[in-house]
């Protein structure tokens, strides 16, 4: 009997070992995202020519009008395309979203207030909660672009080693915060502009008008930033760490820099700075008069305040930063602002490159009627075979995770998935919110970032790990991880099943259904 569950445990280490050379090796193989995009657009193009000769066409299930697809490949299609993809890259809603953003990040991050605000939350924490404390810097970190992966994970390693235990389980938590949580957080941080601006594009296509405010996920992210603290610090505590065991490496314990006197006083008065900031955003839209209510009809929901929430975030981000900055020196004067701004916008050079092929393949998909047809198609398809409501939603959420196995990026998934999801899970009945899709892709997005060797920073991380141990590599990264994944699954998963059964809003104006 032992020799028989010993042959099935090898036969299990080289299929899974198999299984994750194949992801590495499709993943790989798979083009540049900017590539990815161009190719993507041609496809539409092809796509809309074949589609206008052999005549296909869908009924609008709202008004009933025949829609047709439009061909790309013809006069009116060359002339819209020469016309339009420069109107296409500047309208493309992430794109202004995130770069203003970005102008308060820039500040908050090249001030050094993210870095010292990650050391506080972990060093100032009792030792019994240095595990939770990492996870939840992990989630916070979100708001800088690499704060996380850089600072953070080699830190928890660090922490946990100068106390006596695993590194590895220490990287492991703080991996679980920064990656596997990217999902959930406490605050609106850039991804979120970005995401809701490829769901609003998305939406736009049943309803032109429609919009997707960055915070519509928020009541969502915020609860779910508990449940991933909780699942982090119990997997690392009762499965991990016990696994590893103890540590009989020779890495030397480095000295964790506490924090100076001036660190300190420059966050105290960041604090003050963000409490200020957020009382003045608060007394401009809670009371009657609140001059960002809106003017005809006093609705907060349906106001100037979120219509320019992208303006209240950059100001939460930059006030902050601005005072750290100037009470600890590293903000002489507005040179230095202005540089530590454009540091920032440098760092999003690739994303530029990105957003104009992206924005190609959404506005050609869009004009051909393709993306339209597709989606009252596959509503009519789901709802033939029964597959609405919870279980279509668990579904989209693992056909999320799968994908996110073999293409890294969140924004550039989105801007694939979005057009085609969003529009076909409003026209369904009943019919769905474009913030429960985006919701339910966020989860799926995240629990697989932590096992899949296309994560951007996942050579990053086995670099770290190999500092405690040389033999370290991406099976042991993976191997320690999966306990994360899959019970952030389970529970993420049936999370967002009470939350559509109860009829919770997502976030503001984000309901689970459309009304």
């Amino acid at each position: 009997m032992k020799d028989f569950l010993k042959a099935i445990k090898r036969f299990s280490s080289r299929a899974f070992a198999k299984s994750l050379d194949f992801i590495e090796i499709v993943g790989n193989k798979l083009p540049h995202p900017a590539t990815l995009f161009f190719l993507l657009a041609v496809a539409v193009m092809i796509l809309s020519w074949f589609s206008a000769v052999f005549g296909v066409s869908a009924e609008h299930p709202v008004d009933g009008t025949i829609i047709t697809v439009n061909n790309l490949i013809s006069g009116d299609g060359f002339r819209w395309i020469y016309t339009n993809i420069i109107v296409n890259f500047l309208k493309f809603p992430p794109l202004g979203y995130v770069l203003v953003v970005m102008v308060g990040i820039g500040v908050a991050e090249g001030s050094g207030l993210f870095t010292v605000m990650i050391r506080s939350l972990v060093l100032s924490s009792p030792p019994k909660l240095v595990t939770g404390a990492i996870v939840t810097a992990g989630l916070i970190s979100h708001l800088a672009s690499e704060a996380g992966y850089v600072v953070l994970i080699p830190l928890g390693a660090m922490i946990f080693h100068a106390l006596g235990r695993h590194p590895m389980a220490g990287l492991a938590a703080a991996f679980c915060g920064v990656s596997g949580g990217f999902g959930a957080n406490f605050f609106i941080g850039s991804i979120d502009p970005i995401l809701a601006g490829i769901s609003e594009t998305a939406a736009r296509m049943i309803i032109p008008n429609m919009v997707v405010n960055p915070a519509v996920n928020y009541y969502f992210m915020f609860f779910s930033s508990f449940l991933v603290i909780i699942i982090g610090t119990w997997v690392t505590e009762k499965i991990v760490e016990p696994r590893l065991g103890k540590y009989t490496g020779t890495a030397e314990k480095l000295p964790i820099e506490q924090l100076t006197p001036i660190e300190k006083k420059g966050l105290r008065w960041a604090g003050y700075g963000l409490l200020v900031t957020l009382a003045l955003l608060a007394l401009s839209v809670v009371p009657s008069w609140g001059i960002f209510r809106d003017p005809q009809t006093g609705s907060v929901l349906h106001s100037p305040f979120f219509q320019g929430i992208i303006i209240g975030i950059l100001l939460m981000f930059f006030i902050p930063g601005l005072i750290y900055g100037i009470v600890v020196g590293t903000i002489k004067n507005d040179k230095h602002v202005a540089k530590h701004i454009t540091q920032s916008m440098a760092s999003m050079g690739g994303y530029i490159v990105l957003v104009f092929f992206a924005a190609q393949f959404v506005y050609f998909f869009n004009y051909s009627n393709l993306g339209i047809i597709v989606a009252i198609k596959g509503a009519q398809g789901l709802q033939s075979i029964g597959l609405t409501g919870v279980m279509l939603i668990v579904a989209f959420v693992f056909l999320s995770a799968f994908i996110n196995m073999f293409m890294g990026s969140a924004s550039a998934k989105w801007a694939i998935m979005a057009p085609v999801f969003i529009p076909m899970l409003m026209l369904i009945d009943p019919p769905y919110h474009p913030g429960l899709t985006q919701a339910a892709f966020r989860i799926g997005d995240s629990v697989t970032n932590l096992i899949t060797p296309m994560m951007s920073y996942f050579a990053l991380i086995v670099t770290f790990a190999q500092k405690y141990d040389e033999k370290y590599g991406i099976g042991t990264i993976i191997s320690t991880m999966i306990p994360y994944t899959v019970m952030l699954t389970l529970f993420w998963v049936a999370m967002l099943v009470i939350w559509m059964l109860f009829g919770i809003p997502l976030g503001p104006d984000g309901p689970i259904f459309m009304n």
